[in-house]
């Protein structure tokens, strides 16, 4: 696996931008990627490549049929990355957007007087989009408390709450707070056990740098990720959604294709940089397995990384070489627990006596760039119900070292010194 060959991670970290040096900063240890993940130097050329063309898609030139390709190869991509044989994806403003407008279809469509069901641990992307599209719809709106202390809501969750009118549903794939997965297959197979008909919509946006995306196992109708949170960079979201959902009556130009929910002209660069994505995985599919099919190398590479980062948060949390873990230092105390199989490469803390801005500023004057969440409109129903105003959050990536775990270690150490 990735943490047995040096030389993988090597070359892992080559094909990022900044991987260990912030161009404003200089040399800096990098556990900020649930706030975006680093970006892959191919994409960043593949950008540049883009935006020098002058020509739009939809032109009968040979620049724009050539455009138009580049699209069509990036939704085949998508397909076979995120294993989704049917349906469509398409690109909108942000993750957050498409998430707003797939959730107002559906909560339009829905039957007068059914109802909406979503979960307290979501982001407010889908939660805030959701209470809004039931209000104005005159639909209830039904909330599944999750639990707090683990900072999951599971299946069972779902089934004490759900009832058959249930029309619309939510669910988060992973939580940027807590860190942890959800099972999304379990909990829509506990949606549809009461409400076959529900249209289902996945907040999948923290989820997928972490691979082992399997739109096809899920059984659900849309699924939204935010591409600067999986290597690609900002200014675009891409959403699946399915054949059902496509053919829903919703938001589009008088006249134009009924199945399109593309508004205005994209970037054609944007897509093209998910190829980039793609490619990527599929290369590091083959560096850890003996493959050769696409899906197959993205599913060794999925399996590869959560393997890798379980490594390094356990690391983290248990301690590396002669430094004691998060765990063992009585002035830390970690959300969610420190046995928690759900963590997706991240774990957030409070550190005793110090507020978590000052402790984010001390780290980063150290070299170490973490984030903090504060119990505002992000991240309250997260803190709230643990009675935190903020945390530290150290999230972390398949390209990052025990290395560096260890220096993240040794500041937080000496933090329980700082007076």
């Amino acid at each position: 696996m990735i943490q047995d060959s040096p030389a993988l991670i090597s070359a892992i970290r080559d094909r990022f931008a900044h991987v260990d040096t912030c161009p404003f900063q200089g040399p800096r240890v990098f556990f900020e990627n649930a706030g975006g993940a680093l970006t892959l130097k191919s994409v960043v050329e593949t950008s540049a490549k883009y935006a020098a063309i002058p020509d739009n898609q939809g032109r009968d030139n040979p620049a724009s049929h050539a455009l138009v390709q580049t699209i069509n190869t990036a939704k085949a991509d998508l397909a076979v990355f995120m294993n989704a044989p049917s349906g469509q994806f398409f690109a909108g403003e942000s993750g957050t957007e498409l998430l707003f407008r797939v959730i107002r279809t559906a909560c339009e469509n829905a039957p007068k007087g059914s109802k909406v069901i979503g979960s307290s641990i979501e982001h407010p992307a889908s939660r805030s989009a959701a209470r809004r599209s039931a209000e104005k719809a005159a639909l209830d709106y039904l909330n599944v408390p999750h639990n707090a202390t683990s900072g999951l809501v599971t299946a069972s969750d779902y089934a004490a709450v759900m009832t058959p009118d249930v029309s619309v549903a939510t669910i988060l794939h992973a939580s940027p707070v807590s860190g942890m997965g959800m099972d999304v297959a379990a909990i829509a197979t506990a949606i549809r056990d009461v409400s076959p008909n529900c249209f289902i919509i996945v907040d999948g946006i923290q989820h997928a740098a972490h691979g082992q995306l399997d739109i096809a196992s899920y059984d659900i109708d849309a699924y939204v990720i935010s591409p600067y949170k999986v290597f690609s960079r900002h200014g675009y979201g891409i959403a699946w959604i399915s054949d059902r959902m496509t053919a829903l009556p919703h938001d589009m130009l008088i006249g134009a294709p009924e199945t399109g929910w593309e508004f205005g002209t994209r970037d054609t660069g944007a897509y093209a940089t998910v190829s980039d994505v793609v490619a990527y995985f599929e290369w590091l599919g083959g560096e850890v397995s003996p493959e050769t099919g696409r899906r197959e190398r993205i599913e060794a590479a999925g399996a590869a990384i959560h393997a890798y980062e379980t490594h390094l948060t356990n690391a983290m949390i248990n301690g590396t070489g002669n430094l004691p873990g998060l765990r063992d230092m009585p002035h830390v105390t970690i959300l969610g627990g420190a046995d928690n199989p759900a963590r997706e490469g991240l774990v957030s803390i409070v550190v005793k006596g110090m507020p978590s801005p000052d402790a984010v500023t001390y780290l980063n004057a150290q070299g170490i760039r973490t984030h903090t969440r504060k119990a505002d409109h992000y991240s309250s129903n997260v803190l709230d119900p643990l009675g935190l105003s903020d945390c530290i959050r150290i999230s972390m990536c398949h390209y990052n070292t025990e290395q560096e775990v260890a220096q993240l270690l040794g500041a937080i150490k000496e933090l329980s010194e700082t007076p």
